[in-house]
Protein backbone atom coordinates (compact mmCIF):
# COMPACT_ATOMS: atom_id res chain seq x y z
CA UNK A 1 0.00 0.00 0.00
CA UNK A 2 1.88 3.77 -0.97
CA UNK A 3 1.28 6.33 1.15
CA UNK A 4 -0.25 9.10 0.05
CA UNK A 5 1.23 11.29 2.78
CA UNK A 6 3.56 13.39 -0.39
CA UNK A 7 5.69 15.20 1.98
CA UNK A 8 8.77 15.80 -0.06
CA UNK A 9 10.90 15.29 3.64
CA UNK A 10 9.55 11.73 3.91
CA UNK A 11 11.04 8.39 2.37
CA UNK A 12 8.67 6.64 0.68
CA UNK A 13 9.01 2.42 1.46
CA UNK A 14 7.75 0.58 -1.46
CA UNK A 15 8.22 -2.51 -3.65
CA UNK A 16 10.32 -1.97 -7.04
CA UNK A 17 7.35 -2.82 -8.88
CA UNK A 18 5.16 -0.38 -7.16
CA UNK A 19 6.90 2.67 -8.59
CA UNK A 20 4.48 3.43 -11.33
CA UNK A 21 1.34 3.48 -8.75
CA UNK A 22 3.40 6.18 -6.63
CA UNK A 23 4.19 8.51 -9.93
CA UNK A 24 0.64 8.18 -10.13
CA UNK A 25 -0.52 9.04 -6.85
CA UNK A 26 1.94 12.10 -6.28
CA UNK A 27 1.06 13.00 -9.67
CA UNK A 28 -2.76 13.06 -8.49
CA UNK A 29 -1.86 15.15 -5.61
CA UNK A 30 1.72 17.38 -6.81
CA UNK A 31 0.83 20.54 -6.52
CA UNK A 32 1.09 23.45 -10.06
CA UNK A 33 1.58 19.94 -12.46
CA UNK A 34 4.86 20.57 -12.42
CA UNK A 35 7.77 17.80 -13.25
CA UNK A 36 9.44 16.75 -10.06
CA UNK A 37 12.22 13.93 -9.93
CA UNK A 38 11.67 10.58 -7.31
CA UNK A 39 15.33 9.78 -5.87
CA UNK A 40 15.53 5.74 -4.76
CA UNK A 41 17.84 5.81 -1.80
CA UNK A 42 17.68 2.01 -1.63
CA UNK A 43 20.11 2.27 -5.43
CA UNK A 44 22.48 5.15 -3.97
CA UNK A 45 23.00 2.07 -1.02
CA UNK A 46 23.48 -0.71 -4.00
CA UNK A 47 25.87 1.60 -5.76
CA UNK A 48 27.98 2.25 -2.75
CA UNK A 49 28.34 -1.36 -1.63
CA UNK A 50 29.39 -2.22 -5.39
CA UNK A 51 31.76 0.57 -5.17
CA UNK A 52 32.88 -0.99 -2.33
CA UNK A 53 33.33 -4.76 -2.86
CA UNK A 54 34.93 -3.73 -6.50
CA UNK A 55 37.38 -0.88 -5.12
CA UNK A 56 37.99 -1.78 -1.17
CA UNK A 57 40.73 0.22 -1.36
CA UNK A 58 39.45 3.38 -3.22
CA UNK A 59 38.20 6.17 -1.11
CA UNK A 60 35.11 7.72 -3.45
CA UNK A 61 34.73 11.30 -3.26
CA UNK A 62 31.63 12.28 -5.11
CA UNK A 63 31.82 14.91 -7.56
CA UNK A 64 29.37 17.53 -6.36
CA UNK A 65 28.67 19.04 -9.94
CA UNK A 66 26.77 16.14 -11.41
CA UNK A 67 24.30 16.09 -9.13
CA UNK A 68 23.82 18.14 -5.56
CA UNK A 69 20.84 17.35 -4.52
CA UNK A 70 21.01 17.34 -0.68
CA UNK A 71 19.42 14.64 -0.09
CA UNK A 72 21.79 12.91 -1.92
CA UNK A 73 24.83 14.22 -0.77
CA UNK A 74 22.95 13.39 3.12
CA UNK A 75 22.54 9.72 2.22
CA UNK A 76 26.33 9.79 0.65
CA UNK A 77 28.36 11.14 3.51
CA UNK A 78 26.08 8.30 5.74
CA UNK A 79 27.51 5.69 3.86
CA UNK A 80 30.93 7.21 3.98
CA UNK A 81 32.11 9.11 0.81
CA UNK A 82 33.69 12.15 0.56
CA UNK A 83 33.07 15.22 -1.72
CA UNK A 84 34.66 16.40 -4.85
CA UNK A 85 33.55 20.28 -5.04
CA UNK A 86 34.73 22.89 -8.12
CA UNK A 87 34.05 26.33 -6.54
CA UNK A 88 33.03 28.26 -3.60
CA UNK A 89 28.98 26.73 -3.58
CA UNK A 90 29.81 23.29 -3.98
CA UNK A 91 32.16 23.44 -0.93
CA UNK A 92 28.95 25.67 0.74
CA UNK A 93 26.63 23.42 -0.12
CA UNK A 94 28.42 20.18 1.22
CA UNK A 95 29.44 22.33 4.61
CA UNK A 96 25.68 23.26 4.90
CA UNK A 97 24.97 19.61 5.60
CA UNK A 98 26.79 19.32 8.42
CA UNK A 99 29.95 17.34 6.57
CA UNK A 100 33.08 17.75 7.65
CA UNK A 101 35.42 19.88 5.42
CA UNK A 102 38.24 17.38 5.72
CA UNK A 103 35.78 14.92 3.66
CA UNK A 104 36.64 17.44 0.83
CA UNK A 105 39.13 17.99 -2.20
CA UNK A 106 38.97 21.33 -3.65
CA UNK A 107 39.30 19.07 -7.29
CA UNK A 108 39.50 22.12 -9.77
CA UNK A 109 43.06 23.02 -11.18
CA UNK A 110 41.91 26.85 -12.10
CA UNK A 111 40.53 28.65 -9.04
CA UNK A 112 39.48 32.25 -8.48
CA UNK A 113 40.94 33.75 -5.80
CA UNK A 114 37.94 34.42 -3.59
CA UNK A 115 37.33 30.75 -3.64
CA UNK A 116 40.49 30.23 -2.46
CA UNK A 117 40.72 31.89 0.44
CA UNK A 118 37.41 31.08 0.69
CA UNK A 119 38.88 27.19 1.00
CA UNK A 120 41.23 28.63 3.26
CA UNK A 121 38.64 30.31 5.95
CA UNK A 122 36.69 26.83 5.87
CA UNK A 123 39.66 24.41 6.23
CA UNK A 124 39.45 22.88 2.96
CA UNK A 125 42.96 21.84 2.81
CA UNK A 126 43.43 19.72 -0.24
CA UNK A 127 43.33 20.44 -3.85
CA UNK A 128 44.65 20.15 -7.17
CA UNK A 129 46.98 22.43 -9.62
CA UNK A 130 48.16 22.45 -13.36
CA UNK A 131 49.50 26.02 -14.21
CA UNK A 132 52.75 27.74 -12.37
CA UNK A 133 49.74 30.72 -11.43
CA UNK A 134 48.23 28.71 -9.53
CA UNK A 135 50.96 27.40 -7.78
CA UNK A 136 51.46 31.08 -7.23
CA UNK A 137 47.56 31.89 -6.00
CA UNK A 138 47.87 29.05 -3.46
CA UNK A 139 51.14 30.31 -1.70
CA UNK A 140 49.88 33.84 -1.29
CA UNK A 141 46.47 33.01 -0.12
CA UNK A 142 46.30 29.66 1.20
CA UNK A 143 49.77 28.60 2.01
CA UNK A 144 48.64 25.51 4.23
CA UNK A 145 46.92 23.75 1.42
CA UNK A 146 48.56 20.38 0.25
CA UNK A 147 48.39 19.62 -3.43
CA UNK A 148 48.01 17.29 -6.17
CA UNK A 149 49.45 17.86 -9.68
CA UNK A 150 46.52 17.33 -11.78
CA UNK A 151 48.23 15.40 -14.86
CA UNK A 152 47.09 14.84 -18.63
CA UNK A 153 45.83 11.55 -19.30
CA UNK A 154 47.94 9.75 -21.92
CA UNK A 155 45.65 8.57 -23.73
CA UNK A 156 41.56 10.15 -22.88
CA UNK A 157 39.91 9.15 -26.67
CA UNK A 158 38.70 6.31 -24.81
CA UNK A 159 35.93 8.51 -23.18
CA UNK A 160 32.72 10.18 -24.29
CA UNK A 161 34.01 13.83 -23.47
CA UNK A 162 38.06 13.87 -23.33
CA UNK A 163 39.04 16.40 -20.49
CA UNK A 164 42.80 16.51 -21.67
CA UNK A 165 42.67 19.64 -24.01
CA UNK A 166 41.83 21.88 -20.81
CA UNK A 167 43.26 19.76 -17.91
CA UNK A 168 46.68 18.57 -16.74
CA UNK A 169 50.30 19.08 -17.27
CA UNK A 170 52.33 17.09 -20.01
CA UNK A 171 55.17 15.33 -19.04
CA UNK A 172 57.50 17.64 -20.15
CA UNK A 173 55.86 20.24 -17.52
CA UNK A 174 56.16 17.95 -15.00
CA UNK A 175 59.65 17.79 -13.47
CA UNK A 176 59.96 22.07 -13.75
CA UNK A 177 56.31 22.58 -12.13
CA UNK A 178 56.99 20.49 -9.01
CA UNK A 179 60.18 22.07 -8.37
CA UNK A 180 59.19 25.50 -8.13
CA UNK A 181 56.09 24.62 -5.98
CA UNK A 182 57.96 22.34 -4.07
CA UNK A 183 61.46 24.00 -3.87
CA UNK A 184 61.07 27.40 -4.45
CA UNK A 185 57.86 28.33 -3.31
CA UNK A 186 57.55 25.66 -0.85
CA UNK A 187 54.09 24.47 -0.86
CA UNK A 188 53.64 20.52 -0.22
CA UNK A 189 52.89 18.92 -2.94
CA UNK A 190 51.40 15.45 -1.56
CA UNK A 191 50.40 13.04 -4.98
CA UNK A 192 49.02 13.12 -8.30
CA UNK A 193 45.48 13.40 -9.88
CA UNK A 194 44.43 12.44 -13.30
CA UNK A 195 40.91 12.06 -14.75
CA UNK A 196 40.45 10.32 -17.79
CA UNK A 197 37.72 11.99 -18.81
CA UNK A 198 33.80 11.26 -19.02
CA UNK A 199 32.20 7.91 -19.79
CA UNK A 200 34.90 5.86 -20.15
CA UNK A 201 35.11 3.19 -22.65
CA UNK A 202 38.44 1.77 -23.13
CA UNK A 203 39.54 0.20 -20.16
CA UNK A 204 43.24 0.43 -20.98
CA UNK A 205 43.18 4.19 -20.58
CA UNK A 206 43.64 3.69 -16.24
CA UNK A 207 46.23 1.41 -16.43
CA UNK A 208 48.07 3.89 -18.92
CA UNK A 209 46.83 6.62 -16.39
CA UNK A 210 48.53 5.22 -13.70
CA UNK A 211 51.86 3.80 -14.96
CA UNK A 212 52.42 7.88 -15.51
CA UNK A 213 51.04 8.88 -12.15
CA UNK A 214 54.12 6.21 -11.19
CA UNK A 215 56.35 8.52 -13.01
CA UNK A 216 55.70 11.58 -11.31
CA UNK A 217 55.99 9.72 -7.53
CA UNK A 218 59.51 8.86 -9.04
CA UNK A 219 60.46 12.17 -9.83
CA UNK A 220 60.12 13.50 -6.38
CA UNK A 221 63.28 11.12 -5.77
CA UNK A 222 65.24 13.53 -7.99
CA UNK A 223 64.39 16.64 -6.72
CA UNK A 224 64.43 15.71 -3.05
CA UNK A 225 60.94 16.04 -2.66
CA UNK A 226 59.30 14.06 0.15
CA UNK A 227 57.71 10.93 -1.05
CA UNK A 228 53.97 11.65 -2.09
CA UNK A 229 51.02 9.74 -0.45
CA UNK A 230 48.12 10.12 -2.57
CA UNK A 231 47.02 8.72 -5.71
CA UNK A 232 43.87 9.99 -7.47
CA UNK A 233 42.46 8.45 -10.68
CA UNK A 234 39.46 10.21 -11.06
CA UNK A 235 36.01 9.59 -12.30
CA UNK A 236 35.20 8.52 -16.20
CA UNK A 237 32.53 5.70 -14.29
CA UNK A 238 29.25 4.89 -14.95
CA UNK A 239 27.03 1.64 -12.81
CA UNK A 240 27.41 -0.52 -15.80
CA UNK A 241 29.32 -3.97 -16.72
CA UNK A 242 31.94 -2.13 -17.73
CA UNK A 243 32.71 -0.87 -14.19
CA UNK A 244 33.74 -3.95 -13.01
CA UNK A 245 36.37 -4.06 -15.84
CA UNK A 246 37.69 -0.77 -15.62
CA UNK A 247 37.62 -1.95 -11.75
CA UNK A 248 39.80 -5.26 -12.28
CA UNK A 249 42.28 -2.74 -14.57
CA UNK A 250 42.71 -0.51 -11.95
CA UNK A 251 43.11 -2.60 -8.81
CA UNK A 252 45.89 -4.51 -11.46
CA UNK A 253 47.77 -1.75 -12.15
CA UNK A 254 47.68 -0.12 -8.73
CA UNK A 255 49.19 -3.36 -7.62
CA UNK A 256 51.48 -3.44 -10.63
CA UNK A 257 53.11 0.46 -10.36
CA UNK A 258 52.22 0.92 -6.94
CA UNK A 259 53.64 -1.25 -4.35
CA UNK A 260 54.24 0.60 -1.66
CA UNK A 261 51.82 0.03 1.10
CA UNK A 262 50.58 3.74 2.05
CA UNK A 263 49.04 5.03 -0.65
CA UNK A 264 46.27 6.73 0.10
CA UNK A 265 43.73 6.35 -3.22
CA UNK A 266 40.60 8.19 -4.19
CA UNK A 267 38.64 8.72 -6.88
CA UNK A 268 35.86 11.44 -8.08
CA UNK A 269 33.38 9.58 -9.27
CA UNK A 270 30.31 11.41 -10.62
CA UNK A 271 27.52 10.09 -12.48
CA UNK A 272 28.04 6.51 -10.93
CA UNK A 273 25.93 6.96 -8.11
CA UNK A 274 23.30 9.28 -8.99
CA UNK A 275 22.96 8.45 -12.55
CA UNK A 276 20.23 5.25 -12.49
CA UNK A 277 18.87 6.89 -8.92
CA UNK A 278 17.09 9.10 -10.14
CA UNK A 279 13.63 9.32 -12.06
CA UNK A 280 12.02 12.42 -13.83
CA UNK A 281 8.27 12.63 -14.76
CA UNK A 282 7.15 15.51 -16.96
CA UNK A 283 3.31 16.13 -17.65
CA UNK A 284 1.73 16.18 -21.33
CA UNK A 285 1.17 20.35 -21.73
CA UNK A 286 0.68 20.25 -25.40
CA UNK A 287 -0.58 18.35 -28.38
CA UNK A 288 -0.64 18.15 -32.23
CA UNK A 289 -1.16 15.72 -34.71
CA UNK A 290 -0.05 15.76 -38.30
CA UNK A 291 -1.53 13.64 -40.32
CA UNK A 292 0.05 10.10 -38.90
CA UNK A 293 2.56 11.88 -37.20
CA UNK A 294 1.95 13.09 -33.14
CA UNK A 295 4.04 16.10 -31.65
CA UNK A 296 3.96 16.25 -28.18
CA UNK A 297 4.68 19.72 -25.31
CA UNK A 298 6.15 18.50 -22.12
CA UNK A 299 6.98 21.05 -18.95
CA UNK A 300 10.64 19.95 -19.23
CA UNK A 301 13.57 20.53 -21.87
CA UNK A 302 17.24 20.59 -22.76
CA UNK A 303 17.14 24.25 -20.94
CA UNK A 304 16.45 22.16 -18.28
CA UNK A 305 16.76 18.54 -17.13
CA UNK A 306 17.65 17.26 -20.82
CA UNK A 307 20.80 19.59 -21.08
CA UNK A 308 23.11 16.09 -21.43
CA UNK A 309 21.18 15.69 -24.57
CA UNK A 310 23.26 18.50 -26.03
CA UNK A 311 26.32 16.36 -25.52
CA UNK A 312 25.32 13.08 -26.42
CA UNK A 313 25.73 12.24 -22.77
CA UNK A 314 22.22 11.16 -21.74
CA UNK A 315 21.49 7.57 -21.48
CA UNK A 316 17.35 7.77 -20.78
CA UNK A 317 14.73 5.63 -20.72
CA UNK A 318 11.27 6.32 -20.90
CA UNK A 319 8.14 5.42 -20.09
CA UNK A 320 4.22 7.13 -21.28
CA UNK A 321 2.01 6.73 -18.83
CA UNK A 322 -2.04 7.61 -18.52
CA UNK A 323 -2.65 9.31 -15.62
CA UNK A 324 -5.32 6.41 -15.14
CA UNK A 325 -4.20 3.37 -15.43
CA UNK A 326 -7.57 2.23 -16.75
CA UNK A 327 -7.22 4.94 -20.03
CA UNK A 328 -4.06 3.52 -22.15
CA UNK A 329 -4.05 3.32 -25.37
CA UNK A 330 -2.86 0.57 -27.56
CA UNK A 331 -2.55 2.94 -30.81
CA UNK A 332 1.03 3.48 -31.60
CA UNK A 333 2.06 6.74 -33.18
CA UNK A 334 5.16 7.87 -34.79
CA UNK A 335 5.86 11.11 -32.19
CA UNK A 336 8.49 13.58 -31.57
CA UNK A 337 8.65 15.44 -27.97
CA UNK A 338 9.42 18.85 -27.44
CA UNK A 339 10.32 21.10 -24.67
CA UNK A 340 8.32 23.67 -23.26
CA UNK A 341 10.46 26.66 -24.64
CA UNK A 342 10.35 28.89 -27.62
CA UNK A 343 13.52 27.66 -28.76
CA UNK A 344 12.46 25.16 -32.43
CA UNK A 345 15.78 22.90 -31.07
CA UNK A 346 14.03 22.28 -27.92
CA UNK A 347 13.76 18.66 -28.89
CA UNK A 348 14.00 15.67 -26.25
CA UNK A 349 12.90 13.18 -28.25
CA UNK A 350 12.60 13.08 -32.33
CA UNK A 351 10.54 10.04 -34.01
CA UNK A 352 10.04 7.66 -31.79
CA UNK A 353 7.20 5.15 -31.36
CA UNK A 354 4.76 5.96 -28.49
CA UNK A 355 1.29 4.93 -27.65
CA UNK A 356 -1.37 8.06 -28.06
CA UNK A 357 -1.26 10.58 -25.13
CA UNK A 358 -3.33 12.84 -24.06
CA UNK A 359 -3.34 16.02 -21.58
CA UNK A 360 -2.01 15.72 -18.50
CA UNK A 361 -0.64 12.20 -19.04
CA UNK A 362 2.72 11.83 -18.03
CA UNK A 363 5.92 10.80 -19.46
CA UNK A 364 8.13 9.60 -16.88
CA UNK A 365 12.55 8.85 -17.88
CA UNK A 366 14.46 6.56 -15.89
CA UNK A 367 18.35 7.29 -15.39
CA UNK A 368 17.73 11.02 -15.18
CA UNK A 369 20.30 11.82 -12.35
CA UNK A 370 23.31 12.69 -13.85
CA UNK A 371 24.14 16.56 -14.97
CA UNK A 372 20.55 17.09 -15.60
CA UNK A 373 18.71 19.22 -13.14
CA UNK A 374 22.09 21.20 -12.05
CA UNK A 375 22.57 22.30 -15.31
CA UNK A 376 19.12 23.60 -15.70
CA UNK A 377 18.30 27.42 -16.66
CA UNK A 378 15.44 29.64 -16.11
CA UNK A 379 15.65 30.49 -19.67
CA UNK A 380 11.98 31.65 -21.33
CA UNK A 381 10.93 32.30 -17.45
CA UNK A 382 10.97 28.31 -17.46
CA UNK A 383 12.81 27.64 -13.25
CA UNK A 384 13.71 23.70 -14.18
CA UNK A 385 16.30 24.84 -11.24
CA UNK A 386 13.04 24.48 -8.57
CA UNK A 387 11.66 21.19 -9.59
CA UNK A 388 11.29 19.04 -6.37
CA UNK A 389 12.50 15.74 -6.28
CA UNK A 390 10.67 13.26 -3.56
CA UNK A 391 12.56 10.15 -1.42
CA UNK A 392 11.98 6.76 -1.88
CA UNK A 393 13.68 3.38 -0.80
CA UNK A 394 12.99 0.62 -2.91
CA UNK A 395 12.72 -3.02 -1.87
CA UNK A 396 15.13 -4.89 -4.45
CA UNK A 397 13.20 -8.50 -4.02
Amino acid sequence: MVSSDFDKNRVHKIAKDGMTDLIRLIAENHEASQPFYLLDLATIERLMNKWNNSFPNVKPFYAVKCNSEPALLTKLANLGANFDCASLLEIDTVLSLGISSNQIIFANPCKAISHIKHAASVGVNLTTFDSKLEVDKIKKWHPQCHLLLRIKAPRDSGSLRPLGKKFGVLPEEIEPLLHYACNVVGLKVVGVSFHVGSIAQDTRIYREAIASARTVFDVTDYLGIPKMQILNIGGGFRSTQLFEEIATVVNEAVQDYFPEPNLTIIAEPGRFFPETSFTLVTHVIGKRVRGEKVEYWIDEGIYGSFRPTLYNSCFVGMKPLSVKASEESCQICESTIYGPSCDSLDAVAVDINLPELQLDDLIVFYNMGAYSKCAGTKFNGFDMLSTPTYLVSTNSS
